[in-house]
């Protein structure tokens, strides 16, 4: 199994093939833990190359072209592929499909996709009956994408020869837990203390919609309603039962808001659902019906004026670019 001691002196040969639209963030996440491995512990622990799909070069998602040392092909393969994707992952994607059903059929390696690498392992029916996740942007559309894959709303999953990320800060983790399996935890903490990251999350951990920080540590009270807020999206709490479940009152729940977002509660989740409903038109293409009732608007209308106010476009718009 690849999360456990590695027997041996030789590095883990690991293919990395990256599509079109992928995150210069996510990327770095796979890589750069290996690099600092292998820096810190003054030996060559993992051996990567980068694969790219019918050609030497794939542009990331802000634009920026990467030079790939090898084009994927399934008979040429080292002991685990990850797949790294973003952006446009059904176009880009689409010529990886045939290769990854052939390495599934031909070599049992384990393989992995980061952040939209996660729906082209799906379709391509590499993550059947398999525990998953993806980026929570995503993961309700990913479930109703694909029934037959278990998909949770984990930072990452690991579940025998399949391993899946959020995004790059859950790929980040992902690769700390395999260099702690493999080498054991001192080599994992320093290698994390290299980018003075302080925090290593399991991969059990849930993906937030908001990433509040330091604010866990300030204020707990304030993150625990915000967390409240992203679990009842389609059916809003009221400001009354949030500062309840906060254990304080209403008018303390509108002092801590302000004091720590500048902004009243009610504008704050109110923003969060209008955010949301923004990813469902533009990502996901839903209907704008579907939009709303899904982020608790029980008038079209009502929603359409907020969302205006908000973005200054109307939400058919959005959903017609």
């Amino acid at each position: 199994m690849l999360f456990e001691d590695r027997l041996g002196s030789e590095p883990l040969r690991i293919d990395i093939l990256v599509i079109d639209g992928f995150s210069l963030l996510s990327l770095a996440s796979t890589m750069e833990p290996l690099r600092a491995a292998n820096r810190v512990s003054g030996r060559e622990l993992y051996r990567w190359r980068l694969l790219g799909l019918g050609g030497r070069q794939a542009t990331s998602s802000s634009g920026v072209p990467l030079t790939l040392q090898e084009s994927f092909q399934p008979s040429d393969l080292g002991e685990v592929l990850i797949v790294v994707s973003a952006f446009e992952h059904e176009r880009n994607g689409a010529a990886a499909l045939p290769l990854l059903r052939a390495v599934a059929r031909q070599k049992r390696i384990p393989i992995g996709g980061v952040e939209a690498g996660s729906w082209i392992l799906a379709r391509a029916g590499l993550l059947d009956r398999y525990r998953a996740t993806t980026h929570w942007e995503d993961v309700e559309d990913f479930a109703l994408a694909y029934p037959n894959v278990e998909v949770v709303r984990d930072r990452y999953v690991i579940d025998r020869d399949r391993f899946t990320t959020g995004g790059a800060s859950p790929a980040f983790d992902l690769m700390l837990e395999l260099i702690r399996s493999q080498h054991g935890p001192g080599l994992a903490l320093d290698v994390s203390s290299i980018f003075i990251y302080d925090e290593s999350h399991p991969g059990a951990d849930p993906q937030p919609m908001v990433s509040t920080g330091r604010l866990d540590r300030a204020e707990p009270r304030l993150t625990a309603s915000i967390r409240l807020m992203e679990e009842r999206i389609d059916a809003p709490s009221s400001i009354a039962e949030l500062a309840r479940r906060a254990g304080m009152t209403a008018r303390g729940l509108q002092k801590l808001f302000r004091r720590h977002l500048d902004t009243s509660p009610g504008a704050y989740y109110l923003n969060l659902r209008l955010a949301a409903a923004r990813r469902m038109l533009e990502l996901a293409g839903r209907p704008v019906l579907e939009a709303a009732a899904q982020t608790g608007f029980t008038s079209s209308s009502a929603f359409a004026r907020a969302f205006r106010r908000r973005y200054g476009i109307s939400p058919g718009r959005v959903k017609a670019r």
